[in-house]
């Protein structure tokens, strides 16, 4: 067996400082020599399955797939930068694409990507294991990546493996995400500020007890049959597999350097106990993928504050105009998944709005969540962190990540379907998600999951067809009035006064030495109502209210699992109709997309729940039974949701694209920004005119999707508009014309935030770029804030963020995240800047902002703010950070994988793709 340890740490584990004198003892050293001696490794081959793809599928996770790592590899790692075997070898061939992607061809697709075969060769064996000695699974590992091929005669032995192998390439994080999803991450990795934000974030939308993951689990398993029982049954084998690695690393010493830094276990005594994992530990793990990724919805309060501005500045029927078009929830000009025409409503603008329980002016206020803090959990960065999660938790500008490009074969060279495809969900070390190839009875899958989660391939392949999937986020998540009687803690519910539930989880932390943040403590407490947990209070009318969010997946986190069951069962899956029906069972809101050599399919999953009539889903609406969801049942959560055919779905049509646009016409969804400037945008106008021409090429399908992730959406598709304007008439101020000079030259070699050379650490047309970024910020609050006024305009500016580009920390994504253009004003400056030129806008903006309404005007306005862009240092355009110098523009933008354990990477240059990806081109069929 090769020598396989464990690598990660706490989402912040601050172990520079506090390791370089550790380092420096006697003792560590001789710890060091003694954990460097390597195991036996063995060789063998895997074995073959059946694999229709004919070595066309590839597909790439950085930065890779061992993501554990011993004390002694973590501290090698932290003191000379050395790195454990697979730790990081597919983030060079990840970042290289960025300047390798113009001269690529089939053949030199795999220099930037793994093979994705089944299997793997006898010569590129390098390792086989028998865990904990069963005969009936065997763990291949290939020499390229390192990546588990899990090969099982019994469905037991199958996903005994799997838990095994997942244990062996993610234990920690795998911990730490389960202390996550119970809100207990500070108690178990340290007190960082980082720490507490994060673990308030997802126990303020899931505050569940014990016996909540529990019925989680129960009800999957009774609602779904034979799946259901096997589903449980995959679990608890998959859990034996994970304990029977962590008993075997804790005899054997080379479990996670991290239990060690953050004090569970004594490096000289092997003192301390690593936890056993149990089955609701994976409903906690679950609950924050489904938080980040799959939960559409939400922000109803900031629309009805947003609204109410509108009205205060208008007038109650002109505000209302004015906040629709820039809600823009179904702009005729927004980019759509499904481009043939069909319509999908859902959660539109009702003719005559019902049970609207609209805040009185004034009197919204958050409820809090943290009490009685102490020490460092009442320190000033603890504060500010707590906010940040607060306003993430609360908004509807969620992490909604991914894209995906998938070609008919009618469109091709080869005639066969090519997909391109695979989740953004951020960089981390280690990943998120890990790779593994599963071989087994019932089941036959290569691909991605998330650690912990790994029973099942969630993004992957089988024999002969490949899926994926992007956020979609339309709206599942409801806020509801509910009128308070008696005190703050207890509510009218069908007429009778009933007490709040009062939900707590204490946490107090001490300084290690992974975390060096002094003690402190918190207890975080919310009070849940049959319609939710309580985020804000107010008064409606004068009267006292408490705002709840009710999330139709919410006490639902374990019921995804049969869908993706059924994505890994070869006898199930043989047609894009099957898959379809498979994302059916997928309850968290995604886009899915499906590739064999005949066909491509689309579906669109969540629990939509049918909500009452006139409901308007952007608004609180009054905790009462006429408002409430059809055949709502509080006891379990559950109503009636809308049929799979009210999805937006599609099977061959000429292409698709996502990166989290609009799915179809008339489909709402939650986030605002969905207008005639998208990031999707950037995909439709590549693919279109590959689809176009004909003979489309896996290497030119891939070339589209590199090249749209180097690019700058304000300056691709809204930067020609504005030099139009600045245009219109000679440009005679000398700085102006030089910015204007330099911009231009930007737009017309591309717009791409690229490299002068591989490797350079410049951007080409730098200058530009430092202007534009300098430019966007003032330029949107000159053309709007005088028209909207400042109220109106900071309240559209907290349900849409101005800008997201690739260095703004203040994002949805933060900084070094790579995912950016996402949420912005795009479509905002492009609408009125179209405007103020006479062009034609569909669904345009209620009113002509930029200088109200007159190219002239208008034209100062962007010469004036241009010019104090211009004269913006780097340094003020670019801070710096803890990683990067103050002007250092491309460190700004690079991405870095964010340490969640204690190895780190180095930065690569700024792409915008996902993070895990997938290549394919099946030739045959079963």
């Amino acid at each position: 067996m090769p020598w396989r340890t464990s690598r990660s740490a706490p989402v912040r584990l601050r172990t520079p400082g506090r390791l370089a004198g550790f380092l420096k003892t006697a003792s560590i050293c001789v710890l060091i020599a003694g954990l460097l001696s390597p195991l036996t490794q063995a060789t063998a081959a895997a074995a073959a399955s059946n694999d229709y793809c004919g070595g066309q599928c590839s597909d790439i996770l950085p930065p890779g797939e061992n993501g554990n790592a011993t004390l002694a590899q973590i501290l090698l790692n932290q003191a000379f930068g050395s790195q454990p075997d697979h730790a990081e070898d597919q983030l060079g061939p990840y970042a290289n694409l960025a300047k390798g992607y113009s001269s690529l061809t089939d053949s030199t697709i795999n220099t930037f990507f793994n093979d994705a075969s089944f299997g793997v060769p006898s010569d590129q064996v390098a390792s086989t294991e028998k865990p904990a000695g069963r005969s009936d699974v065997t763990i291949v590992r290939d020499k390229k990546a390192g990546i588990p091929h899990i090969t099982g005669t019994t469905r037991y032995g199958t996903e005994f493996g799997a838990g095994y192998a997942a244990a062996e390439d993610r234990l920690w994080l795998m911990d730490v995400f389960r202390h996550v999803g119970r809100g207990q991450l500070t108690t178990f990795a340290g007190g960082a500020a980082s720490n507490q934000g994060l673990e308030q974030e997802f126990y303020r939308n899931a505050p569940y007890s014990e016996a909540d993951l529990q019925a989680q689990i129960d009800n999957a398993v009774a609602s779904n049959g034979a799946r259901g029982r096997q589903a449980l049954a995959d679990a608890n084998a998959y859990l034996a597999g994970i304990n029977a690695y962590i008993d075997a690393s804790d005899s054997g010493r080379y479990f996670p350097g991290e239990y060690v830094l953050t004090g569970h276990k004594d490096s000289i005594t092997n003192a301390g106990t690593i936890d056993h994992f149990k089955i609701t530990d994976l409903v906690a793990l679950g609950s924050v993928i489904g938080a980040l990724f799959g939960a559409g919805g939400g922000g109803e309060v900031n629309n009805a504050l947003s609204l109410l501005a509108a009205q205060s500045k208008y007038g109650v029927t002109e505000g209302t105009k004015v906040w629709e078009s820039f809600r823009e929830r179904n702009d005729p000009e927004a980019v759509l998944t499904v481009h043939n025409g069909e319509s999908f409503p859902y959660a539109g603008k009702p003719d005559t709005a019902q049970g609207e329980a609209l805040p009185d002016a004034g009197s919204v206020t958050t409820e809090p969540l943290v009490y009685d803090a102490t020490g460092t959990g009442a320190s000033q960065s603890a504060t500010a962190a707590s906010k940040t999660a607060t306003t993430t938790a609360l908004s509807s500008a969620r992490r909604g990540m991914s894209n995906a490009l998938v070609v008919s074969g009618k469109y091709t060279a080869s005639g066969h379907p090519i997909a391109v495809f695979g989740p953004q969900t951020g960089y981390f070390a280690p990943q998120l998600l890990m790779l593994q190839e599963i071989q087994g009875p019932g089941l036959s899958a290569r691909g991605a999951s998330f650690a912990g989660l790994s029973m099942y391939v969630e993004l992957g392949r089988g024999q002969d067809y490949s899926w994926s999937a992007t956020t979609s986020g339309q709206d599942i998540i409801d806020t509801y009035a509910v009128e308070l009687c008696q005190d703050d803690y207890h509510y009218l519910y069908h007429g009778t006064c009933t007490a709040m539930d009062k939900v707590e989880q204490t946490n107090s932390w001490k300084p290690t030495t992974a975390d060096g943040t002094a003690a402190g403590s918190y207890t975080m407490r919310v009070w849940k109502t049959k319609y939710g947990p309580v985020e804000y209070r107010a008064t409606v009318g004068g009267k006292k209210v408490a705002y709840t969010t009710l999330r139709s997946s919410y006490m639902h986190e374990a019921d995804s699992i049969i869908g993706f069951q059924m994505l890994n069962d070869p006898d199930y899956v043989k047609g894009p109709q099957d898959f379809q029906s498979a994302a059916q069972h997928i309850n968290y809101t995604f886009n899915w997309f499906y590739a064999d050599s005949q066909h491509t399919a689309y579906y669109n999953s969540g629990n939509n729940p049918v909500r009452a009539s006139g409901v308007d889903a952007e608004f609180p609406v009054w905790g009462q039974a006429a408002y409430e969801w059809k055949n709502w049942d509080p006891t379990t959560n559950t109503a009636d949701y809308t049929p799979a055919s009210a999805h937006p779905n599609s099977i061959d049509q000429d292409y698709y694209i996502s990166w989290n646009n609009k799915q179809a016409k008339d489909y709402t969804t939650a986030p605002w920004g969905d207008g005639s400037v998208h990031r999707g945008n950037l995909l439709e106008d590549r693919v279109k005119k590959l689809v176009a021409a004909g003979g489309v090429t896996r290497a030119k399908l891939v070339q589209a999707m590199a090249d749209a992730a180097l690019e700058d959406l304000r300056a691709e598709d809204v930067l020609p508009k504005l030099l139009k304007v600045i245009n219109s008439s000679t440009v005679t101020d000398s700085t102006a014309a030089d910015a204007v000079s330099k911009l231009q030259a930007w737009v017309t070699a591309g717009a791409k935030r690229t490299e002068t050379s591989a490797g350079s650490k410049k951007y080409a047309n730098a200058d530009a770029i430092r202007i534009l970024d300098a430019w966007w910020p003032l330029l949107v609050k000159a053309e709007f804030q005088p028209g909207l006024g400042s109220d109106l305009y900071t309240a559209f500016t907290n349900n849409l963020p101005v800008d997201e580009s690739p260095s703004a920390a203040h994002g949805p994504t933060g900084s070094h995240a790579g995912s950016s253009f996402q949420y912005g004003w795009w479509s905002y400056v492009d609408k009125d800047i179209r405007a103020v030129l006479g062009e034609p806008v569909q669904g345009p903006l209620a009113q002509k902002y930029c200088g109200g309404g007159s190219l002239s005007s208008c034209r100062d306005i962007l010469i004036s703010t241009l010019k104090t862009a211009a004269g913006t240092s780097a340094s003020t355009v670019y801070p710096g950070d803890s990683l990067c110098s103050a002007g250092d523009q491309w460190c700004a933008d690079s991405i870095v994988q964010r340490t969640l354990g204690g190895i780190k990477h180095y930065n690569i240059s700024w792409q915008n793709r996902p993070t895990f990806q997938q290549v394919v081109e099946y030739t045959s069929h079963r």
